[in-house]
């Protein structure tokens, strides 16, 4: 461990003259702290924002909900809020980390989360993502767990959170605050693709701090599913999740179709363009999966990953048959198979 110095702060000024100075920001520290014990990042100052008081679930004027940036993912997933209005969320928290995790990590640390990519973790290999230039270890190496959308030369590795696939698909907004003042940044504009500059994971400038997430009015408490493909059961990334949620017409017809999949780009990956193929169709394995074609449009294996496109346009219409028939994590229902 390289030494570095600790300083708890008591309010949001506070802290952000405090990241100005070369500070980082730790919560629960449940991502950070791996990477500085691994010696993949090295802050010499960490400043402790878990005295800020953001740490409530609040309804918003028009019917939305704020998530305080330090709400833990347990209380979260839990709270009757999101039980009821958006069990999507509540679903994607459960499937992620262990118990302990979740008691630890927090809403805003989720969304700062670095890729698990083998070689990002390995200092003795290059890595674009740790050392800017040197390569990418993982391009004709080890690809099994890495991305097959939105990948460059430069970085295949891929976004690990179960959370913020599910906040992708319900049209979230993360609102920050930094020396310049607040802004609210769309989900879908949060997090970045690798680029030639994949040492940036999102779209947050130097010393900006996470204080809330909105989500809107609209939940899709009805008819939702969220499907998590993993090597075993209990605390395991992704190879694909999807987060998959729909409204229906009273004559059964899709009037609308949010769809985002984990495990297979460098952040959660939805096209808004392709779910709009949706609206006026009935729920059948068939128009599920002209849309799962589309959305994976373009899909690119790296060797040992290849199995994903397939895997990935499978459990998209999976868990849209789920959503369809408001059976979440049930079998596929041959009603409409």
């Amino acid at each position: 461990m390289n030494p570095f110095r600790y300083e708890r702060v008591q309010n949001i000024d506070e802290a952000l003259q405090a990241a100005g100075q070369g500070g980082r920001f730790i919560a629960g520290g449940t991502n950070l702290l791996d990477l500085m014990k691994e010696n993949v990042e090295r802050p010499g100052r960490l400043v402790d924002i878990n005295r800020l008081g953001l740490d409530q679930v609040e309804p918003l004027p028009d019917g939305g909900l704020r998530i305080g940036a330090l709400v833990r993912n347990a209380d979260l997933a839990s709270h009757p809020w999101i039980l009821e209005r958006y069990p999507l969320l509540g679903c994607a928290l459960m499937a992620g980390a262990s118990p302990q995790l979740r008691n630890m990590a927090t809403t805003g640390g989720n969304l700062m989360q670095r890729s698990r990519c083998y070689y990002f973790y390995d200092t003795a290999t290059r890595c674009n993502k740790r050392a800017p230039g040197s390569g990418c270890g993982a391009v004709g190496g080890c690809t099994r767990i890495h991305a097959i959308l939105g990948a460059s030369e430069h970085c295949i590795a891929v976004h690990p959170s179960d959370m913020c696939v599910a906040m992708a698909a319900l049209d979230a907004t993360v609102n920050v605050a930094g020396a310049r003042g607040r802004r609210s940044i769309p989900f879908q504009e949060f997090h970045r693709l690798p680029g030639d500059t994949p040492q940036y994971d999102n779209t947050l400038r130097e010393g900006e701090l996470i204080t809330s997430v909105d989500l809107p009015a609209q939940g899709f408490a009805s008819r939702y599913s969220y499907l998590k493909i993993r090597d075993r059961l209990s605390y395991a990334f992704a190879l694909v999740s999807v987060a998959a949620a729909l409204r229906l017409e009273d004559d059964g017809s899709i009037a609308e179709a949010r769809v985002a999949l984990g495990g297979v780009a460098h952040k959660p990956w939805r096209l808004p363009e392709a779910e709009r193929m949706l609206a006026g169709e009935t729920p059948s394995v068939r128009s599920f999966t002209r849309f799962a074609d589309a959305l994976l449009e373009g899909a690119t294996g790296q060797g040992d990953n290849e199995f994903k496109i397939e895997l990935a346009c499978r459990a998209t219409v999976r868990a849209l048959t789920q959503a369809a028939n408001g059976t979440p994590q049930s079998q596929v229902d041959k009603r409409i198979a």
